[in-house]
């Protein structure tokens, strides 16, 4: 799976619905959301529950990781379009996400230890 990058999440879920031929019920059934829920989620109306990511690769046979990779990128993504973000904010932000990894990896070696 290659990422979708000038679609949504929700775009892409429309996407794969109708690739696979469910109607908009159908495929809200299997999801366990009602129809009108998983409308707003295909037209960027609401968020897509993270929680139900698993359910959503067995149904379209997606390789779980990559689905999340996804979805994880479209909430950066939109995150960083509705707060205006800077290069220089980002660059600040991928500092920190760095110095946590090192923070992570320390502490699992003190755990080994």
């Amino acid at each position: 799976m290659t990422s979708l990058m000038k679609t949504t999440f929700g775009e892409y879920i429309r996407l794969l619905r109708t690739e696979k031929g469910l109607t908009l019920t159908q495929l809200a059934a299997k999801l366990q959301l009602d129809s009108a829920n998983l409308s707003k989620i295909e037209n960027g109306r609401r968020d897509f529950d993270e929680k139900r990511l698993p359910l959503l690769a067995e149904i379209f046979e997606l390789n779980f990781d990559e689905l999340r990779n996804e979805f994880i990128t479209d909430q950066l993504g939109k995150k960083i379009y509705e707060t205006n973000c800077t290069k220089q904010l980002l660059k600040v932000a991928e500092e920190k996400a760095e110095y946590r990894r090192t923070l992570s990896k320390n502490i699992q070696k003190e755990k080994a230890l």
